[in-house]
């Protein structure tokens, strides 16, 4: 009798362990919920629907994009940390709702590294430090020397309370002592709106959305975060050329799934992330937003985040920034 039981329990744990290997052959059978944690417009929504595009070729099922905005891309976060993790409901993760968030909220209701595995670090972008053109300013210099001769004057918008965007301004002001008020927005693109309108006066956000102003002359680009100039913006200098040197402050964004998503399945998104990364089409539509393709292992990706959650954790605390 407790053979029979014993042979049983082999039986039935051999069945649990092939059920893993067999979801990965059959996945994706219906469709995907990419879950983007900001308004429709922003970079990360642009970056999310250009990799949504290439895997529905792939694999002819639809990939759904869910914008689900709010507290800075965490409440995306959330949604996609207590979802089933069966490789149907990916976040499009960012800087801020995985390396800023641990820092700006004590009780996060979600941990960035233990919530979710890791699937494939898709774009750096840089920071693209932007005013209306109604602001005389022409280069960084000149901008601080603004900022100082009118102090809490100068408006400059983000996507929300410590977005990267919000940090990646705040340097700037504890980098030049200037005094900038913030205004938060729920989401990027309308806080771009109200910048074009010039009920702001500046903007340090990802490129993907400002080229479009730029190229057009409705917005004037005077510095980029990156070490590198931009390609898409040859002629204007990286915050170091203007007098900051080390001033580094590129977004990243990549896609995260459920942790416990079988190690099949993360491997399977990863192979045709990457893949779809490296197609020229979409490096070219990517360098023409702004952003640099960043193929790599999930083990990559990972690392990223963890080193990216120590570094910014003393920005946010010398700029005193609190969550809205």
């Amino acid at each position: 009798m407790n053979t029979l039981f014993t042979r049983r329990l082999v039986l039935a744990a051999a069945g649990l362990c092939a059920v893993a290997p067999l979801q990965a052959q059959t996945w994706p059978a219906k469709p995907i919920h990419l879950v983007v944690p900001f308004t429709p417009g922003g970079s990360s929504d642009i970056l999310g629907r250009a990799i949504a595009q290439k895997l529905q070729e792939a694999w002819k099922q639809p990939v759904v994009i869910d914008n689900v905005p709010g507290a800075g891309g965490s409440l995306g976060a959330e949604r996609v940390a207590k979802a089933a993790p069966d490789g149907y409901t990916l976040l499009m993760a960012h800087i801020g709702n995985l390396a800023v968030a641990p820092a700006l909220f004590p009780k996060l209701p979600y941990d960035p590294v233990k919530s979710f595995a890791p699937v494939a670090w898709v774009a750096s972008v840089p920071n693209v430090l932007v005013v209306h053109p109604s602001v005389p300013a022409k280069n960084v210099k000149e901008l601080v020397a603004l900022a100082k001769s009118r102090p809490g004057q100068l408006n400059y918008g983000t996507g929300g309370n410590g977005s990267a965007a919000h940090l990646a301004t705040e340097y700037l002001k504890l980098q030049s002592q200037t005094f900038m008020v913030h205004v938060p927005y729920r989401g990027t693109a309308p806080a771009v709106t109200d910048l074009l309108s010039g009920q702001l006066q500046l903007m340090f956000t990802g490129a993907p959305v400002l080229l479009p102003f730029i190229k057009s002359g409705q917005l004037r680009a005077i510095a980029v975060s990156s070490s590198r100039r931009l390609e898409a913006l040859p002629e204007v200098p990286t915050m170091a050329e203007s007098g900051y040197k080390g001033f580094e402050a590129d977004q990243w964004y990549g896609v995260v799934a459920p942790a416990g998503t079988p190690r099949e399945v993360v491997l399977k998104l990863n192979a045709q992330i990457n893949q779809a990364l490296s197609t020229p089409e979409l490096k070219t539509r990517l360098q023409y937003e702004g952003a640099v393709a960043m193929p790599t292992t999930p083990e990559a990706f990972g690392a990223l985040i963890a080193h990216e959650i120590v570094r910014w954790k003393p920005v946010v605390q010398a700029g005193n920034i609190r969550p809205g």
